[in-house]
């Protein structure tokens, strides 16, 4: 009989704990689903290090990007090298001043899936990625903020796992690590960050200097 009452005493602290975490984990969730939910557009200062996994080869940068709703988007490279990335929902520019040349293609299919339309799917978690915390034992990094491993639904070659280091005062994405096919990845670390200022649509229109060679993001068929 003690045994069986011991046995049945950590059962139940075993389910209280697991409960404890799926509500820590809810709650973690619908904050960053509430907070992108309410934010129309994003300015922020970024870092950037992508890793190529075969060839053990790490390239950083870094720059201010800016983010609107309806798809509109602006990545201001500064280093290593200058180089716009600008969306206006419609169309998508890679202007790459050091080739003279800028890269045309449609913003819907290049920025297909969550990754691409960065506010709307942060406002949707749990529609596009089953979450869970990337260490359950903590749950949060050095810094307390909670730490989030998100896999898509409906995975693409680009993007196969999200980890997101979540702000716990105000929701907001300071850290994102995409992950693709090939488990390459690209760490995104975000500082400075200003919601809801208003942005201008002109900042997400961009047309091409004199003289720039404009060039399909996809070759023909």
């Amino acid at each position: 009989m003690p045994r069986r009452l011991a046995l049945l005493a950590l059962l139940c602290v075993l389910s209280l704990a697991a409960t404890g975490r799926a509500q820590e984990l809810d709650q973690a969730v619908a904050g960053l689903e509430a907070t992108y939910g309410k934010v129309n557009d994003l300015r922020a200062e970024f870092t950037q290090a992508a890793h190529n996994r075969s060839l053990g080869q790490d390239i950083k940068a870094e720059g201010t990007v800016y983010l609107k709703k309806g798809g509109k988007m602006r990545w201001d490279y500064k280093s290593p090298s200058p180089q716009q990335i600008v969306s206006d929902g419609s169309s998508l520019w890679v202007y790459t001043p050091e080739l003279n040349q800028v890269n045309k293609g449609s913003a819907p299919k290049a920025l297909a899936g969550p990754a691409g339309s960065f506010l709307a799917g942060l406002g949707r978690v749990r529609d596009q990625f089953t979450v869970r915390f990337l260490d359950p034992a903590s749950k949060v990094d050095a810094s307390g903020r909670p730490v989030l491993d998100l896999t898509p639904k409906n995975p693409t070659p680009l993007l196969t796992r999200l980890v997101l280091t979540v702000d716990p005062k105000d929701s907001i994405v300071r850290q994102a690590v995409l992950y693709d096919q090939f488990q390459n990845t690209v760490t995104m670390t975000f500082t400075k960050v200003t919601v809801n200022a208003g942005l201008a649509d002109s900042l997400f229109i961009f047309t091409p200097p004199a003289g720039t060679s404009v060039v399909p993001l996809e070759p023909a068929r």
